[in-house]
């Protein structure tokens, strides 16, 4: 697979069939040398432009800011499947900190797995005023977190519909960060791709 700079591979990937929806733009990281039983990864990383996300909140009363699940909500999805419908509908929850006992309780079994639960680094709040939950959200839309269970990280760094430059920004600071997370840095980066949810990845350097 040829090697091409990123500007190029988007211009490849804009040049693809196009969709009746915008598609999202995903970065794939090859590794090498790397055990993910031993050495796996989960973190966070952060990008400069913000990545539209699916956003849910559990909190101590309604908001207009975010899609609420307050305290009294959590007996709708004591079934399974609507527990499973609820953490495929939003990429990230945030929370407030002093429902996070009873967040595990009632929703850990699924959004932990996943990697979705709220975590300090991204997502959890002390007090869930207005302030605070905007804070939060401008936060958690520059956040992707990584988490290696095979030698590959796949994850979205924005939609086709922005700009080049600042899918190139977050593209180039989202490679070097999972470089910095690695054990081994460069040592365990087989390759870099790009490419749009229904298109074949074009591989960047």
């Amino acid at each position: 697979m040829e090697i091409v700079k990123i500007e190029k591979a988007l211009e490849l990937l804009r040049a693809e069939k196009k969709r009746k929806f915008i598609q999202t733009v995903d970065l794939i990281v090859n590794l090498k040398n790397f055990d993910a039983r031993k050495e796996g990864v989960n973190s966070f990383i952060e990008i400069p432009n913000l990545a539209e996300k699916k956003i849910a909140g559990f909190l101590t009363k309604k908001s207009e800011l975010v899609d609420s699940i307050t305290e009294k909500d959590f007996v709708n999805y004591k079934n399974p499947r609507d527990l499973k419908r609820l953490a495929k509908k939003y990429d990230f929850f945030i929370a407030a900190a002093p429902l996070m006992g009873k967040i595990a309780t009632a929703f850990g079994r699924v959004l932990g797995p996943i990697g979705k639960m709220p975590s300090p680094q991204a997502g959890i709040m002390p007090i869930d005023n207005d302030a605070a939950i905007k804070a939060t959200i401008e936060k958690v839309e520059k956040m992707i977190r990584i988490r290696t269970k095979e030698r590959s990280i796949k994850i979205s760094i924005g939609k086709e519909d922005m700009e080049d430059e600042k899918l190139k920004q977050n593209i180039d600071a989202a490679a070097h960060a999972i470089e910095n997370l690695l054990p081994r840095k460069n040592d365990n980066i087989k390759d870099v791709l790009i490419k749009f949810s229904m298109t074949k990845p074009v591989r960047v350097r």
